[in-house]
Order: C-alpha cells, then sequence, then structure tokens
C-alpha cells in the first residue's frame, strides 16, 4: 500500500473516478448472482442482497462525480496582492473495518471516497462475509485499480489491531460495536491517527397522538424486523402515546405474527436467519432475559416448518412492552427482530423517553403535525431522523453517522466523506 499511495495520489481524479464506474458497471451486470451469494453468506432475503449490490454499485457511481466537484476553496486576503487557498490532499494509507451486516455496502462507502480523493486502502472484512468482500474487491481490480491502491486481508480481529497499530496506517474508518469501536479509538488517539468509527444504535420510533397509525405500524414493523433486525439503524425501541397505544400496538402486532420467517433465497419469504449461531443465541437469551425482568411478550412470529431446517440460525420476530426503561432490552444493542415498547403521557415525555440512551444513531417520529416534527428536529438527539418513516436508510449522497455512543468523527457518505478522507493545506499566494 505505501508503495502505491504516491503514484495513485499523482493519478488524475478523473482517471481514479473512472476506476469507480467501471467497478459500478461490474457489479451491476453480477447484482443478481452477487446478491445470492450474499443472501447464502450472510442470510438476509434475496431482494434485499440483490438492492445491496446495487447500491454498492451506487456508491462507486456517486463518489466518481468527485472528478466534477471542486478540490479546494478560494478565499479573500486582507492583503494586496495576495490569494489564500485551501488544497485538499489525501490522507495516505487508510485502514479500513468493516461488519458482516452490510458486507459490500458499507466497504463500498468507506472505499469509494477513499480512493477517489487519491488514497489507498487496507481493507479488514468481517471474517463471517470473506466473499462478498472478495466480489468487490475483484469488481475494482478488474476495473483497472493499480496493484497495491487496495488491499483486502481476512482474517481475526487481531489483524484489525494490527493494522491501527502500524506505522504505515495513516488513519482508521470503521464500523462495528461500539466496545471495540471505542478501544481502536484509544489506539488512534495515543497515535495520533485520524479515526472515523459508525457504531452501535438503540433506535427509538416515536408515535405521537395524531399520527396515521396504519402507516406507522408497517414502518416500525419494517425498521424492526427487515434483515433480521441486523442492521445498526434497525427500529428496537417504540416510544408510543398513551391514547393510542393499544390501537397501535393491535397493529403492530398483527404484522409481526404474519411474517414468515425461512430461507432469504424463498420469495416468500420476509426474514432470513440471523447470520451466525452466536447471533442467534444472543437474540433469543436477549428475549428471555427481559422477560424475566418483567417484560411482556405481546406478539411473535412463528419458526419456519422447513425439512433439514431445525439447526438453522431461526429467530422469532418479537414486541415486546416493557413496564420502565430500566431493562437491558431497552438500553443495550440486541441486533436482532426484537421491539421494545413503552407508553408516554404527553410529546414532551415520549421524545425524553427516546433520548434516555447512550446512543443516537437514528430515530423516527409518527406524526400529522408540523410543529411536532420541528421539535424532534431540534430535541430528538440523533444523527438521522426520519419523519413517518422507518429508522433505516442512507442514501449514497447525504451524510450518515450518529451522535454520543453511536459515532465519532466526520459523518460518513455524501460530500461529509471528504472531511475525513482529506486533509487541508491554507496556502498563503502572494504575487
Amino acid at each position: 500500500a505505501a508503495e502505491a499511495a504516491g503514484g495513485w495520489a499523482r493519478t488524475p481524479v478523473k482517471e481514479r473516478a473512472a476506476v469507480l464506474v467501471r467497478a459500478a458497471d461490474i457489479l451491476d451486470s453480477h447484482a443478481d448472482e452477487f446478491g445470492a451469494e450474499l443472501t447464502r453468506e450472510e442470510g438476509k432475503t434475496l431482494p434485499e442482497g440483490i438492492a445491496e449490490v446495487r447500491r454498492a454499485a451506487e456508491i462507486l457511481r456517486f463518489n466518481a462525480e468527485e472528478a466534477h466537484r471542486p478540490a479546494g476553496e478560494m478565499f479573500h486576503s486582507p492583503r494586496r496582492g495576495e490569494r489564500i487557498i485551501v488544497a485538499r490532499k489525501p490522507l495516505g494509507v487508510v485502514a479500513a473495518i468493516t461488519p458482516w451486516n452490510f458486507p459490500i455496502a458499507i466497504p463500498a462507502w468507506k472505499i469509494a471516497p477513499a480512493l477517489v480523493h487519491g488514497n489507498v486502502v487496507v481493507w479488514k472484512p468481517a471474517s463471517l462475509v470473506p466473499l462478498l468482500a472478495f466480489r468487490l474487491a475483484q469488481a475494482l481490480n478488474d476495473a483497472g485499480l493499480p496493484p497495491g491502491v487496495l488491499t483486502l486481508v481476512i482474517g481475526p480481529g487481531r489483524i484489525g489491531q494490527a493494522l491501527v497499530e502500524h506505522p504505515g496506517v495513516h488513519a482508521l474508518t470503521f464500523t462495528g460495536s461500539t466496545e471495540i469501536g471505542t478501544e481502536l479509538m484509544k489506539t488512534c488517539a495515543a497515535l495520533r491517527k485520524p479515526v472515523q468509527t459508525e457504531m452501535g444504535g438503540k433506535n427509538a420510533a416515536v408515535v405521537l397522538a395524531d399520527a396515521d397509525l396504519d402507516r406507522a405500524a408497517r414502518a416500525i414493523v419494517s425498521g424492526a424486523m427487515v434483515s433480521t433486525g441486523q442492521k445498526c439503524t434497525a427500529t428496537s425501541r417504540l416510544v408510543v402515546e398513551r391514547d393510542v397505544e393499544d390501537d397501535l400496538l393491535d397493529r403492530i402486532d398483527a404484522l409481526v405474527e404474519a411474517l414468515q420467517v425461512g430461507d432469504g433465497l424463498d420469495p416468500a419469504v420476509a426474514i432470513g436467519p440471523a447470520a451466525s449461531g452466536s447471533a442467534q443465541r444472543d437474540i433469543t437469551r436477549a428475549v428471555k432475559h427481559a422477560q424475566a425482568e418483567g417484560a411482556t411478550l405481546r406478539a411473535q412470529s412463528a419458526l419456519p416448518r422447513i425439512g433439514g431446517s431445525e439447526d438453522g440460525y431461526f429467530v422469532r420476530p418479537c414486541v415486546l412492552t416493557l413496564p420502565d426503561t430500566r431493562a437491558a432490552v431497552w438500553r443495550e444493542e440486541v441486533f436482532g427482530p426484537v421491539l421494545a415498547s413503552v407508553s408516554a403521557v404527553d410529546r414532551d415525555h415520549a421524545f425524553a423517553l427516546a433520548n434516555d440512551s447512550d446512543f443516537g444513531l437514528s430515530g423516527s417520529v409518527f406524526t400529522s403535525n408540523l410543529g411536532a416534527a420541528l421539535d424532534a428536529v431540534s430535541h430528538f438527539d440523533v444523527g438521522v431522523l426520519h419523519v413517518n418513516s422507518e429508522t433505516t436508510g442512507a442514501d449514497p449522497h447525504v451524510p450518515f453517522g450518529g451522535v454520543k455512543a453511536s459515532g465519532y468523527g466526520p459523518k460518513e457518505q455524501g460530500r461529509a466523506s471528504r472531511e475525513f478522507f482529506t486533509t487541508t493545506t491554507t496556502v498563503y499566494l502572494a504575487d
């Protein structure tokens, strides 16, 4: 990577961008094939797998447009005969550590901006999903990326720590758990290396009494259960005004009980298996622990009746109601299709309950009141806010990232990504 860095940084941005466009074309042309591999490897349904491959292609194309955007800024000088220019330059060698739940989209939104801004990347994907990592690296290689510009390293977690500590690595971009991210942040701080982290989420949906309850129920169930709840932006907490609590929960219960769990390659299936045996055990254990702490199990989908599936990593999407917010299922990330609900007496109480979390990645509010929506913008302490839609989703042209324990450093995606993947030099240019 170090040997390739200088040549890649000197490559015109138009040529760097062209590699991303060609790689995007390769991904699009193989979307059905790679999407099926993603389903087999990670577990999400086939439509989700195909959509993720296509989203990775979209991310590559968006970042390729950097070739047509401003590369720096010019400012007026208070002195005669002088101009002030702020030039942007690559960081050098960037380590990227990515998770298993979005094995091609999340790597794409790290690697694409890093490359187009002239950095080289050493990438360690989660060892659970090596095939889709290989597919992305292969697409970039086949698109003409020079040797050493992207290095794929597959192996256990300790490799990530070794990368961060290596003197040849100049910066780290990481997506994963808050615990690991915090340790890597400490290492980067001690070594004075720039770090960007997207970590855990415990995302709340707030439903006010004036909301469209059918719309809210559909969005909440989708946000909580799709991808087996294995999204950092999944809806895991529900805060609902007391006046409409029973009506909303009845609607949610019916939708959850109708969900079909099974093989993600089956077009009739809405929820695939958990990604691993350990994930399955953690989710099941969290539900049992919640019940022991006083939670009521309101609704639960059935497990698949498929011959040979008895040992599959399936979990039952479920809805829990809580007597208060002290339970672990309200405070700790479950990373599964588990929705925990509490009631609120009014709007202010609802927002206070939603903010009562160490995390602050994503949130949603359901209301027909413009004032309430604007209050949410002001008072809901999250990095991404959805009004009348589910908590999940991240478009490539706008910033993405959280606050509090959900993220640290510059945001990802959109033009915000250049704030991390470039450094600036302020040039005073006199005649």
